[in-house]
C-alpha cells in the first residue's frame, strides 16, 4: 500500500483553519446582528473547531492509502466512516492530473480517474508529487488499455 506524499496534511489542516476562521465570522456576524455571543465562546468554538479539524487532517492521513492490484485500482480511506474502494481497470474511462493554486505550492498533484456507472463515477487520490501523479496516470491509463483488450470479445 502507498500513503500520500505528507504535505498533503499541511493542505487538509489549512482548509480546515479558513473552515474555522468562516464559523468564528458567522459567530461574530450573529453576535452583531441578532444576539449577544460571548467573547469566551466565540474563542472556544473556533479553537474546539481548529483542534478537532487538526486532529481529524493529521488522521486521515494515517489511513489514507492505496495500491495498484493485478486487476484494480485498491483506495482506502476515511476517519469516521471508513471507505474502500476496489475500482477495476476495465472500468477506467480516463485519468486526469489536477492541481489547484495551493497544491502547486505545497508541490502537490492529484490523480482523478473517471469510471464507467453513475454512482462515485471518480476517484480522488491527493496528496502525490507531481512526478508521482503524472507516473501513476500514466500507469493507470496503460492499465485501463491493456484490461480493455483483454476484456474484449
Amino acid at each position: 500500500m502507498e500513503s500520500l506524499h505528507p504535505r498533503i496534511r499541511i493542505l487538509w489542516v489549512a482548509q480546515t483553519a479558513i473552515m474555522a476562521i468562516v464559523l468564528g465570522a458567522v459567530f461574530v456576524a450573529i453576535d452583531r446582528w441578532i444576539t449577544a455571543v460571548p467573547t469566551a465562546g466565540l474563542v472556544g468554538v473556533v479553537a474546539v473547531a481548529l483542534v478537532l479539524g487538526a486532529a481529524y487532517a493529521i488522521r486521515l492521513y494515517q489511513v489514507w492509502q492505496f495500491e495498484l492490484q493485478p486487476d484494480a485500482l485498491y483506495l482506502e480511506r476515511g476517519v469516521i466512516t471508513f471507505v474502500e474502494t476496489a475500482v477495476p481497470f476495465v472500468r477506467v474511462q480516463h485519468v486526469d492530473t489536477q492541481f489547484g493554486p495551493i497544491e502547486r505550492a505545497l508541490g502537490l498533484s492529484s490523480v482523478v480517474v473517471y469510471t464507467a456507472g453513475s454512482r462515485n463515477a471518480d476517484v480522488r487520490i491527493p496528496g502525490l508529487p507531481p512526478n508521482r501523479a503524472r507516473d501513476l496516470q500514466d500507469t493507470l491509463r496503460q492499465l485501463a488499455v491493456e484490461s480493455e483488450a483483454d476484456d474484449a470479445v
